[in-house]
């Protein structure tokens, strides 16, 4: 064999192996036109209609809907430290949590709708800034997950909504209270079940206890 047919087999060898190398990178990284696997419209489907709002007190919305409410006294100013930094595990005494040392300032969840949970210090953190966090099983029916999307989206002032795959309730809502001093008290309302009163319950939460924790901020 020639050796101008050697360099051209060699040429020729060498593009095959960058256009596969192109190709892999594009699988690898999504290219331009990739889709998340999970986006907000997936795991919190648009276009639901919520009932009417039947019950405004806190204590017989739960109850008609079939939740219960808990409260997780505070151990004291323990509860208000922050950790060393990020990526610092605390061990929560609720699930979901409601008070404790979280992570410093600036490392607190935003305001908003989650695909992908935060982490627990980084909520705990927007609790104590006075915030309600909705907490919803990824597994529930579309349906169930496309209201949660529409009570969000009904008044999201200073609210939160995140899956939670591994807690003992179907939905739950949980706050940070800042009575009594100085750690305050952990609220949590638990539904092991979706019914459709759950809606009352959530919203009674909410405008109970949003805007009351220990930390003021806007």
């Amino acid at each position: 064999m020639s050796r101008a047919r050697l360099v051209g087999l060699g040429v020729a060898a060498a593009l095959l192996l960058a256009a596969l190398a192109v190709g892999i990178a594009l699988v690898a990284g999504g290219g331009d036109d990739a889709k998340p696997a999970d986006d907000e419209t997936e795991l919190f489907p648009t276009g639901a209609r919520l009932p009417d709002q039947r019950t405004l007190e806190l204590p017989a919305a739960a109850e008609a809907a079939g939740c219960e409410l808990k409260a997780t006294p505070s151990r004291g100013e323990s509860d208000r430290l922050h950790t060393n930094g990020p990526g610092v595990n605390v061990d929560y005494r609720g699930n979901p949590p409601t008070l404790g040392r979280h992570w410093p300032a600036g490392y607190q969840a935003e305001d908003g709708l989650y695909v992908s949970a935060p982490a627990d210090e980084a909520l705990v953190h927007t609790m104590e800034h006075g915030r309600v966090i909705f907490w919803a099983k990824p597994t529930l029916p579309a349906r169930v997950r496309a209201q949660l999307r529409a009570l969000f989206e009904e008044d999201s002032y200073q609210l939160v909504l995140t899956p939670r795959r591994a807690m003992p309730y179907a939905v739950a809502a949980t706050a940070w209270n800042i009575d009594p001093r100085p750690g305050g008290t952990g609220r949590t309302l638990g539904c092991p079940a979706w019914t459709p009163r759950v809606v009352d319950a959530l919203r009674a939460f909410r405008d109970e206890h949003r805007g009351n924790g220990p930390e003021q901020v806007p």
